[in-house]
């Protein structure tokens, strides 16, 4: 199998391309940042091409599959809109433009869901109505996706939960609270955060990629959006004191800072990921404590996987 990650430097795109690697795939890389250890990688930002320009680079490569990690998550929202809906309209209309288009795998995320009701685990079937322009951006590329798939594309969206584990960027909570705790245990401070009292459902990132290569390996998909996650609610205070205990820090933490904006107001979510583990024959395999240890330890060591 031949794939083509478009976003491959990314956080979860480094984690699919290890995963399709280790499997012995044929991998290809394209995306707006150098990415020198890839000797197939594309310089692309699929914001600014022409859909045709993209159409001819894929027929070129030749892929089975497009796995589409790119977009952003943060920033002003012309820029998330143009990451996550104009990135995925040239590429879905790309793909299309294609003489025999590749399967697409296309992550979206559960901000897509907006505000759930509590202890209800969350199903594909749930109307989404994100309550941040973050996951507003994200459904409209979802919805994009869609379309794409109704006019003779083969597609699926995975909808991923909170990834965490090695790697883990600072716009998670997760990634953010590992490198203040790193800084707090060289300098003595206490590290301040917003509020905890939210519950989460956090997957592992190896986990994520799993499921992205199931996806690009299945003979069938008959469902257009899969939730990923690991089907557990975790209480995010937990969390961060679980990983408080793993840096063995003696710093405070404290709960009097500026919470992210992608997912205010969103005090509960937990995936109902049945559809995905029937569709895919997966199954998520790391615990919480797994994926804190490792994004604990590969702070001090980045190029850990």
């Amino acid at each position: 199998m031949r794939l083509m990650i478009i976003g491959a430097s990314g956080f979860l795109g480094a984690h699919v391309r290890h995963r399709a690697s280790a499997a012995g795939a044929e991998v290809l890389t394209a995306g707006r940042s150098e990415l020198p250890d890839s000797p197939r990688h594309r310089l692309i930002n699929l914001a600014q091409e022409d859909p045709a320009g993209v159409a001819a680079m894929i027929m070129a490569a030749a892929p089975d599959v497009v796995v589409n990690c790119a977009g952003a998550t943060a920033g002003p929202p012309e820029a998330m809109a143009a990451a996550n809906i104009t990135g995925a309209c040239t590429l879905t209309r790309a793909m299309l433009l294609t003489r025999r288009p590749p399967r697409l795998v296309h992550l979206g995320s559960a901000a897509e869901y907006g505000r759930t009701e509590p202890g209800v685990p969350v199903t594909e079937q749930v109307t989404a109505r994100p309550g941040a322009i973050y996951g507003a951006t994200k459904l409209a590329g979802t919805r994009l996706v869609e379309l794409a798939a109704a006019a003779g594309l083969e597609a699926v969206v995975l909808r991923v939960f909170n990834p965490v584990g090695p790697g883990a960027q600072q716009a998670s909570l997760p990634g953010r609270l590992a490198a203040e705790l790193r800084q707090a245990a060289g300098y003595g401070t206490d590290v301040r955060l917003g509020s905890l009292d939210a519950v989460r459902d956090f997957v592992d990132v190896r986990d994520v990629a799993d499921a992205v290569f199931a996806a690009a390996a299945a003979a069938t998909l008959p469902h257009p959006v899969l939730n990923v996650g690991s089907g557990r609610g975790v209480p995010v205070r937990a969390m961060a004191k679980q990983l408080l205990a793993i840096s063995g820090c003696t710093t405070a933490l404290h709960e009097d800072a500026q919470g992210p904006m992608r997912s205010a107001d969103i005090p509960w979510q937990q995936a109902d990921i049945r559809r995905a583990v029937a569709d895919l024959s997966w199954t998520p395999r790391r615990d919480l404590v797994t994926s804190l240890t490792d994004l604990w330890e590969a702070t001090l060591d980045p190029t850990r996987c």
